[in-house]
């Protein structure tokens, strides 16, 4: 991440990227190293949104707007607006009715309901001229046609940019907005909070990592009211309109200490305060400070009489909060860009390359999954890292009627199929076997059978032939007989008395000369010599 030099026009141009990669550059036109009038212009893959569109609360006039006049609105395809609060909408009629910007605009219901009541009396409030009013309430009023509204959670696309929005605590339907753009995600979180109060949620941890987080800090070194006074101050100084809105729309509206952390190979933490002067940032610093391989990363002014305006110098040592000395070896960075000063990164598009390059005519196999700009091919275990997508195992089971020899079936598999493997009785419960380590055959009693399989397109496979196999057997077993004791007996006595009679005739006319001709029943005829 770094900073440009001297501000340039951020108009759409279509110069080729001299590194590797796709660039993606972000610029504050309001916020930035000052606080007031929040507005972010971020591009990429020729996609650009702008997220916010405030007023600077010290300024009249034209003044007060963000640098409008550094970008051609026309361009930009999204504009975000995170909630009421005039430091960051209160120019949106203004870009709406007097500019070339076309594009959607988006904030949740609660925000455009209260925006309405808030600009309105701003306009009667203001002390200027006619002719350094930005915009009247007719202006209000058009710019409500042209807001759309969005609620926490729901994914919406404009242009192949897919956004959606958490809740950001702060105030009432305040939102902070996800954006993927290509695979390349980017959180703006406006103003946030993670208290939580009786009249509203606390942020959301975001369910996907970003690839950029871009934070509002301007309380970052400021503590904040107790609970009970702000909830109190809410009460007392909610107008009787926003109050009516609130009711309206209450209902739809990580690491708490150094215990908690468990430092175990690399990782990123943001932690407050900027200034460094106690709470998590502090603990982590004097953790951290002495070992060259860590950085510290300041977001925003460097306030003096604070460590973050010691460190900054880079002295060889800092005294921590217990009074002791430490060696400082820990890379320092801060981070602040200007107004019309733009941050650029890159980003490569392929997140993650095979384990080897495949040769031509070579299958690949994996999951083909298209994405805005592209199509890629992803192993499954990497779906939920890359996308909003997500891969579920569906287990199966088939339990049917069989009454032959368990012994069987494993044998006849095991003349037509390669892998049939027996399994251990204390691994599963009793006799089972399992077939190409996909499909397990369970006994589960003398008439009965199961399969179980984890369902694939192999798999499902593997398993109809089995279940066909084992019902085309239980048409083959041979049906058995039961004989009695009685002609068991008879049957004996039948075939003694046959060899009795052979033995005579052998006696009396030679070995060569008695054969038995034929046999019909329990009767037998004896052929002696020619005769």
């Amino acid at each position: 991440m770094a900073s440009t030099g001297p501000p340039q026009s951020l108009k759409r141009s279509d110069t080729s990227l001299t590194r590797e990669g796709d660039q993606l550059i972000i610029t504050p036109l309001g916020a930035g190293n000052e606080v007031g009038r929040s507005c972010v212009y971020m591009s990429y893959k020729g996609k650009t949104i702008l997220f916010d569109c405030g007023i600077h609360p010290a300024y009249s006039g034209m003044a007060a707007l963000p640098y409008f006049d550094e970008i051609d609105p026309s361009t930009i395809d999204v504009l975000l607006v995170t909630h009421f609060h005039l430091d960051h909408a209160a120019s949106l009629p203004y870009f709406l009715e007097k500019t070339t910007f076309k594009g959607p605009v988006f904030m949740t219901l609660a925000t455009k309901a209260i925006y309405a009541l808030l600009l309105s009396d701003y306009v009667k409030v203001s002390k200027v001229s006619v002719e350094d009013m930005l915009y009247d309430e007719q202006d209000i009023l058009r710019s409500m046609d042209k807001i759309e509204v969005i609620d926490f959670h729901q994914t919406l696309e404009v242009n192949g940019i897919r956004f959606w929005c958490y809740t950001a605590g702060h105030v009432l339907g305040a939102a902070m907005f996800m954006v993927d753009i290509a695979g390349v995600r980017v959180i703006y979180t406006g103003d946030y909070s993670r208290e939580e109060d009786r009249h509203l949620r606390p942020a959301e941890i975001p369910q996907f990592s970003p690839d950029i987080c871009i934070i509002e800090s301007t309380y970052g070194v400021q503590l904040h009211q107790p609970r009970n006074m702000r909830e109190k101050c809410f009460i007392d100084g909610v107008p009787y309109e926003c109050m009516a809105v609130y009711q309206t729309y209450i209902n739809t509206s990580a690491l708490k200490c150094i215990e908690n952390f468990n430092d175990v190979g690399p990782s990123v933490v943001m932690a407050s305060p900027s200034g460094l002067k106690s709470g998590l940032s502090r603990q982590l610093f004097e953790i951290w400070c002495s070992d060259k391989k860590n950085a510290c990363v300041i977001p925003g002014n460097v306030v003096e009489g604070t460590l973050t305006k010691t460190i900054i110098n880079e002295p060889k040592e800092v005294t921590l909060m217990n009074g002791i000395t430490a060696s400082l070896n820990i890379n320092t960075k801060i981070i602040s860009p200007k107004n019309c000063q733009s941050v650029e990164m890159y980003f490569n598009s392929e997140k993650r390359l095979a384990e080897k390059t495949p040769e031509v005519g070579e299958t690949v196999s994996g999951l083909l999954v298209k994405k805005t700009f592209t199509y890629q091919i992803m192993v499954p275990d990497d779906l939920h890292v890359f996308s909003q997508l997500s891969t579920e195992n569906i287990s199966q089971r088939i339990t049917f009627a069989y009454t032959g020899a368990f012994g069987v079936l494993e044998h006849r598999l095991k003349q037509i199929l390669e892998s049939v493997e027996s399994l251990p009785d204390e691994e599963s419960e009793g006799p089972a076997f399992r077939v190409h380590e996909r499909l397990t055959m369970k006994y589960e009693s003398e008439k009965h059978i199961s399969l179980h399989w984890r369902s694939d397109p192999i798999s499902d496979m593997v398993s109809d032939f089995v279940v066909a196999l084992v019902l085309n057997i239980s048409r083959e077993i041979p049906k058995v007989v039961v004989k009695s004791e009685e002609a068991t007996k008879t049957e004996e006595n039948s075939k003694k008395a046959e060899k009795v009679v052979h033995a005579l005739l052998v006696s009396l006319l030679g070995d060569g000369e008695v054969w038995r001709e034929w046999e019909t029943g329990d009767k037998c005829r004896w052929k002696c010599g020619a005769s």
